[in-house]
């Protein structure tokens, strides 16, 4: 009698599991078989596959983006601002939880605090502040970036502090190690798991954010999320280019997937384990 309890949960749980893969897959389904059809076929059914497959909207999605532009802008503008938030974030977490005293515990209040201030109510000031100062531009984005991604990624990072001992920090010094010695050397090593985590938080925020770079970017260095707003009028929608323009622009993803699972399956078990 238990084993066949035992039985009917398992089949109960896995297709449960089958259903909640269906839910995952659908939307990647109706993007991939849609982007091979004709604007009309997309309009005459959703669901059903392509009456003629058609490689065309590809072709024309790949120049109307100018795919190779704007993946070279979206892979810059992501990677410079991520280094920069992980290379700041990590040295102010360092900081803020090695110095115990009120003025540090202060600033880590109001880094904490900042994550509360939603982007829509500083938007209209901050754009007019960089516009005075003329940082409308990939390195103004970038600096934005950096400000509203330091404060999660200090608080993680803050955390993360609390598992290395200090007595590290004092061995080092007494071998000669300067405090930058110290940090790049030692401590930043044993941050991994978390450079991983607020790596992979900031990468898929800042590579699919959409408002802040078209407040600032010009359509020279538009990122694939602004790209991709081209084929969307204001009286007609191109579904079928659209679909084929976000198909392409899943994959350099998934290959970037491909090439880092490695260090992001052992930089989050690593931290599921601390």
């Amino acid at each position: 009698m238990k084993k066949n309890n035992e039985k009917r949960n398992l089949i109960s749980l896995e297709v449960f599991g089958l259903l909640l893969g269906l839910i995952w897959i659908a939307p990647f389904y109706l993007m991939i078989v849609n982007a091979f059809k004709t604007k009309r076929d997309i309009f005459t059914g959703v669901l059903g596959f392509p009456k003629e497959w058609t490689i065309g909207n590809y072709i024309e999605a790949f120049i109307e983006l100018e795919f190779l532009k704007s993946l070279f802008n979206s892979i810059l503008i992501t990677g410079l601002s991520v280094a920069v938030i992980i290379i700041f974030s990590s040295m102010a977490g360092y900081a803020l939880a090695r110095n115990k005293s009120k003025l540090s515990a202060v600033m880590f209040f109001v880094f904490v605090a900042a994550m509360l201030i939603p982007f829509q109510s500083v938007m209209i000031p901050l754009v007019a502040l960089f516009g005075q100062a003329n940082m409308l531009n990939a390195g103004g984005l970038i600096f934005m970036y950096l400000g509203f991604g330091c404060s999660l990624s200090i608080f993680l990072y803050h955390g993360a502090m609390t598992g290395v001992s200090k007595s590290m920090d004092e061995a080092a010094i007494i071998d000669g190690a300067n405090r930058f010695q110290l940090f790049w050397r030692i401590i930043f090593p044993l941050l991994k798991p978390i450079s991983v985590t607020v790596g992979i938080l900031n990468v898929i925020w800042i590579w699919n954010d959409y408002l802040l770079p078209s407040l600032v970017l010009s359509e020279a260095n538009a990122t694939i999320p602004l790209k991709m707003f081209f084929f969307f009028g204001q009286y007609t929608k191109q579904w079928h280019l659209a679909l084929a323009g976000l198909t392409i622009a899943i994959i350099p993803v998934i290959i970037g997937y491909f090439f880092a699972q490695k260090q992001i399956i052992a930089g989050v078990s690593e931290g599921a384990v601390k």
